[in-house]
C-alpha cells in the first residue's frame, strides 16, 4: 500500500493531452501529491522522456523511482 506522504509521484505531461489531466485528477483524489514535468515547456523530447520512464507518450508516470506507464498502467498499479 502506498503511503501518500512518502510517495514520490512524478508525471511527465503536456497541457494539450487529455490523459494527462485525468491521471493528475485522479492522483488528487486518492490523496496523492505528484510533481509535474510539462515536457514541451521542459524542451525534454519523447526519446529523453523514454529513457528515463519506458514509453514515448504522455502521461509517463513515475513511483518511487520505478517507471509505471501511463494512465491505464496506473489505474492497473492502484488496484
Amino acid at each position: 500500500m502506498l503511503d501518500s506522504k512518502t510517495t514520490q509521484i512524478t508525471i511527465y505531461s503536456t497541457v494539450w493531452c487529455g490523459s494527462c489531466k485525468t491521471a493528475k485528477r485522479f492522483l488528487s483524489d486518492q490523496g496523492f501529491g505528484f510533481t509535474e514535468i510539462d515536457i514541451e515547456k521542459e524542451n525534454i523530447s519523447r526519446e529523453e522522456m523514454a529513457s528515463m520512464t519506458k514509453g514515448l507518450t504522455v502521461p509517463q508516470i513515475v513511483i518511487n523511482s520505478e517507471p509505471i506507464g501511463g494512465f491505464e498502467d496506473l489505474l492497473e498499479y492502484f488496484k
